[in-house]
């Protein structure tokens, strides 16, 4: 009996999981996968997996793709078991797993033994009122990432396209498997994806070349050279080239973007974020060509900078995965006329909120003559005027969309009302500075305190409030950052405003 084992072993399974095994140390990233209600490559689905699931990109030098096909077929590579740990962040769930304050991560299998725990205690916490709405938000999460890890370890994740005649069908890849019987894995995967390719399109490749050019990587690169060279070179030659790259670089990547979800990207935090960044630069360039003053363009650098280090680095409140819209947003004319009409407002206004607490500093800490302020002022109330008229605009249209798809033009939902707060607050400062009510120093004050409007409207209704017909735009993740936004600016004005008045500038 044990010699027959044996010899099934060596004839069967052994093939078959060293078949397995090439075939996730081979370029598998490019086959075809139904995920997320769209199709896409493997490889951006593996790395989304991994990223969510992880909080990280790779897995003891494998890539995330060669994990994924590791733990969908049930491999351990050279023996060694993959053991994935998933991200632990909130005091309480800490204590309710019995962590200790310091640890941070825990093995994902570890936290899936206490999956039904962490369900009885997420329904707990949905029932109280009210409820930790952070933690319930967390426990969400993690029961999402087990969910997902469950799906991927039992071999129904990896979904694979397969034809019965002329008709798709898409099967996991434990059925894929057991289909083929002792045929090599790695050339049925292959043939699954050339008769897709034929059969349907190899648009979605392109995706593939998207996630690994790295686009907004290497247009933050030239951005900060960009602004580097305007400061430190006497020549604007080199800062010129460098910012119309820049823009050509992100231009291409909002392109292949559009190209791959099939409408505008301004659907989710991440794109809007990555279109302001790219709006206010373009703004800035255009009216300093216009203008022929540098200032706007050395504005427009800073704010589309930090916008890039945000998509780059705030991963936990910045989802960049590209999902299907929701039916409300399935209307690409009113979507792309409202939402970029509010981001481009959004970036002219961020312009006067940099400048203006550039000035701030200047002010306090610094010698300013009096044309300065003047100029500056300018400047700054240039930006205001752009950004009122935009986000007028974009509200318009926002109402005219809300009558379109929802049967009223107005409706006091938290986005709507946020949005006119702002509007009406711009309006204000521009009404005084227009009949000199506000003097300039204080009109720069109150203009730097301005965008925390704008960013309440645009991060805090999404990250705190969470309520209203804009749901599809909320998120978790961003109160801590929007905590320490608001605490940063509160305490640059009051440090700056102190004797504002009293510290006259120079003539």
């Amino acid at each position: 009996m044990k010699t027959f084992l044996l010899l099934f072993v060596i004839l069967f399974v052994a093939p078959w999981a060293n078949g397995a095994t090439d075939v996730c140390k081979s370029d598998i990233g490019s086959l075809p996968v139904l995920a997320g209600g769209r199709i896409k490559p493997l490889y951006v689905h593996a790395n989304e997996f991994l990223k969510f699931v992880t909080n990280k990109t790779k897995y003891e030098g494998m890539s995330a793709d060669t994990v994924y096909c590791y733990l969908s077929l049930g491999i351990a590579p050279d023996n060694k078991e993959i053991k994935l740990t998933s991200p632990v962040g909130h005091v309480k769930l800490k204590k309710f797993l019995s962590l200790d304050s310091n640890e941070t991560i825990i093995p994902t299998d570890t936290l899936a033994a206490q999956d039904t725990g962490l369900r009885q205690e997420y329904q707990s916490e949905t029932q109280k009122t009210p409820s930790d709405e952070s933690y319930k938000t967390e426990l969400g999460n993690t029961l999402s990432r087990l969910d997902l890890y469950a799906s991927v370890k039992s071999g129904d994740d990896w979904k694979v396209a397969t034809w019965e005649g002329a008709e798709l069908k898409w099967v996991s890849i434990k059925q894929f498997t057991q289909s083929i019987g002792g045929a090599s894995l790695d050339l049925k995967l292959q043939e699954a994806k050339d008769q897709f390719i034929s059969k349907q399109t190899d648009h979605y490749l392109l995706e593939m070349f998207y996630a690994k050019a790295h686009l907004f990587s290497w247009a933050m690169l030239t951005t900060l050279l960009a602004m580097l060279a305007f400061f430190l070179l006497k020549t604007t030659t080199w800062g010129n080239v460098l910012t119309f790259t820049s823009l050509g670089i992100e231009l291409a990547g909002i392109t292949l973007r559009s190209m791959i979800s099939g409408r505008a990207p301004i659907t989710n935090m991440y794109e809007t974020v990555m279109f302001s960044g790219f709006g206010a630069l373009l703004l800035a360039t255009i009216v300093s060509i216009v203008k022929k003053e540098k200032i706007y363009m050395w504005g427009g650098l800073g704010y589309n900078f930090l916008c890039l280090f945000m998509m780059m680095f705030a991963n936990n409140m910045l989802d960049s995965s590209i999902a299907p819209l929701v039916p409300v947003l399935r209307d690409n004319f009113w979507l792309s006329t409202h939402v970029c009409s509010i981001m481009l407002s959004y970036g002219a206004l961020a312009l006067s909120w940099i400048l203006a607490n550039i000035m701030l500093v200047r002010m306090r800490f610094f010698t300013i003559y009096s044309k300065d302020v003047t100029y500056y002022t300018k400047v700054i109330h240039t930006c205001l005027k752009y950004g009122v008229v935009l986000l007028a605009a974009g509200i318009i249209l926002g109402g005219i969309w809300a009558d379109y798809s929802w049967g009223r033009f107005w409706g006091w939902d938290p986005k709507e009302t946020w949005s006119l707060i702002t509007l009406c607050v711009y309006m204000v400062i521009l009404h005084g500075r227009y009949t000199s009510w506000i003097s300039p120093q204080r009109f720069i004050l109150v203009t730097a305190g301005a965008f925390m409007s704008v960013m309440m409207a645009w991060f805090g209704v999404n990250y705190i409030l969470a309520s209203g017909l804009h749901s599809y735009g909320f998120s978790s993740g961003g109160a801590l950052f929007l905590g320490l936004f608001f605490a940063a600016q509160i305490t640059v004005m009051a440090v700056c405003s102190w004797g504002i008045d009293q510290k006259k500038a120079a003539s």
